[in-house]
């Protein structure tokens, strides 16, 4: 992993093992940036929130670490090992000239650059300058969730003549995509993206809770907790400005105009965790003095509870149509707004 500093690269570093540790992998980190202050301790950070080992022998030779690396992953059984090297403010021959001892070092089957799709002209020259110095294999374009419209994307591809493999899509570290031309082409165009909307919803929900969803709406036993569990299981999907840009006919730049609030969901859970067992059993009971109760345990005015009860309502009642419609077995919840 190879980029400027500030492009995301340690993050994206984490990212990634963390994407591949999902498939089954056994990835271990390498920390080789051994002057940025605190990157390695970045790192660890990092690992240790996606649950992967991060391999470090402090400011040693970074071609010293990368070969105790290697040697420790065979060892202990790491099949993918990512090393996150030194970045710059800018591109110099102490640099590249380390990039490249680590690289021969390595012998990496992949060496991708991290670029800020945000800086615009300046990710297609630094793209160039590190593809023809270290002929790299493939670029991690980030901030791709921000105003850029995919053109950096673009222009990457044209003057490295090297593929874009992910996107950095958030700044959580489930935020990171496979890059698909034909899926960036159709968001420009504001044509959505539906492939990229199913395969989230397929990661974050469960099959089994799905078919226990559909029980209960066909036994008409669906409750508040139940719904509660849907919204846990939206914001896993990522952001409500992301999920509307992928569906057709929403124009993602229009978007940023539409102040779509990211806390409304938030705001839904505090009203639910506020109600006590019986009363997210039985809504009915909610009479005007339970409301004001929970009205100041959420922070959440009464009319945003009444809201919420009739959405609850008219769910229960459009669930139930498909329930009955449907086949045994064959019904999915996408989600429960």
């Amino acid at each position: 992993m190879c980029g400027l500093q500030g492009s995301g690269k340690t993050t994206h570093t984490g990212k990634l093992a963390l994407m591949y540790k999902k498939q089954g992998k056994s990835p271990l980190l390498v920390a080789c940036d051994i002057y940025r202050p605190a990157a390695i301790k970045q790192l660890q950070v990092v690992g240790e929130k996606v649950g992967v080992k991060v391999f470090e022998k402090g400011t040693q030779d970074p071609v010293k670490t990368v070969k105790e690396a290697l040697k420790h992953a065979k060892e202990y059984g790491h099949d993918l090992v990512i090393v996150d090297t030194a970045g710059r403010l800018h591109i110099d021959e102490v640099l590249m000239e380390e990039l490249k001892r680590v690289k021969e070092a390595a012998e990496p089957t992949e060496t991708l650059l991290v670029v800020d799709a945000m800086t615009g002209q300046d990710a297609v020259n630094v793209a160039q300058s590190f593809n023809d110095l270290l002929d790299i294999t493939g670029v991690i374009l980030t901030k791709m969730d921000g105003d850029t419209r995919g053109g950096a994307a673009l222009s990457v591809r044209h003057i490295t003549g090297k593929p874009i493999k992910f996107i950095g899509t958030g700044e959580k570290l489930e935020n990171l995509e496979p890059f698909y031309p034909d899926r960036m082409a159709s968001r420009i165009l504001g044509m959505g993206d539906v492939l990229s909307l199913i395969e989230k919803a397929q990661t974050a929900f469960d099959d089994k809770q799905a078919e226990e969803l559909e029980r209960k709406f066909r036994e008409s036993t669906f409750t508040l907790d139940d719904y509660l569990q849907q919204f846990s299981q939206i914001k896993n999907m990522g952001s409500l400005e992301q999920i509307m840009g992928m569906l057709p006919g929403v124009n993602p730049a229009k978007l940023k105009d539409a102040k779509i609030d990211e806390k409304a969901i938030s705001h839904l859970e505090a009203i639910i965790q506020s109600m006590t067992p019986a009363e997210r059993v039985r809504p009915e009971i909610l009479n005007s003095s339970r409301k004001k109760r929970i009205s100041a345990g959420s922070g959440r005015p009464v009319e945003e509870i009444n809201r919420l009860l009739k959405q609850f309502e008219q769910t229960k009642d459009l669930m139930k149509k498909f329930t009955k419609k449907g086949k045994k077995g064959k019904f999915r919840i996408p989600f429960g707004i």
